[in-house]
């Protein structure tokens, strides 16, 4: 089990200065053509392999793809090994803030 939060209640948090670990499994073009400043990118083709790069104590892990989708996907199987995650409803595309492109 898993929790959500919509893209504005991300951009608030992330506007008030909360430090935040926010993974993005998107792919690497999609990446590329924009992200979050503060997102991490741990594509989901990869997350079973990079798991462990996840910090213990940086919980809970904030997820979010392109719609929803992926990072749902992300979330069930990262809360299956024990993770406390939130999946970022509406994803990428919902999304309101900054983006930046590039790596």
């Amino acid at each position: 089990m898993y929790g959500e939060i919509s893209t504005d209640e991300l951009l608030q948090k992330l506007e008030a200065g909360e430090k935040l670990c926010l993974i993005d499994v998107r792919e690497a073009d999609e990446w590329q053509d924009g992200h979050i400043e503060q997102a991490i990118h741990l594509p989901l083709s990869a997350l079973p392999a990079r798991q462990g790069e996840l910090t213990e104590g940086e919980e809970p892990f904030y997820i979010i793809c392109r719609s929803g989708n992926r990072s749902g996907r992300a979330c069930e199987y990262l809360a299956t090994q024990g993770y406390e995650v939130i999946n970022v409803t509406g994803g990428m595309l919902n999304w309101n803030g900054n983006a930046i492109t590039g790596e």
